[in-house]
């Protein structure tokens, strides 16, 4: 391999390092982890799309993470209430480090989008 080739491997390689790294911080980034930790950590009462229309969610009469009134609320709001939990819902403070509960008001923010 010739030094041209390894240059531009080299080249190409750090490239790929530098956009990961940059994605990783992105709003996609958080998005996809708000999605996957919605899908783990709350779906099941408050389904998938946030409606609340599970058994759990139906019995508990949850509301709907798409209506106003829960879009009205502030991020800080939204971030307390999924640390410290409210009425059934448990709270995830030991659970969920910062990070991941600004992912999941970030996703709860897009479910509202998608009413």
């Amino acid at each position: 391999m010739g030094n041209r080739s390894l240059r531009s491997m080299l080249g190409a390689s750090a490239i790929l390092a530098v956009l990961t790294f940059v994605l990783q911080g992105s709003p996609l980034a958080a998005a996809g982890e708000g999605e996957a930790l919605f899908k783990t950590k709350c779906a099941a009462c408050h389904g998938p799309d946030g409606a609340g229309q599970t058994p759990v969610g139906k019995n508990m009469k949850i509301r709907d993470l798409r209506s106003d009134e829960v879009q009205k609320q502030s991020d800080t709001e939204l971030s307390e209430l999924i640390a410290k939990g409210k009425n059934k819902m448990p709270p995830f403070e030991k659970s969920l480090k910062p990070d991941q509960i600004k992912d999941l008001v970030a996703h709860i923010r897009d479910l509202g989008k998608k009413k």
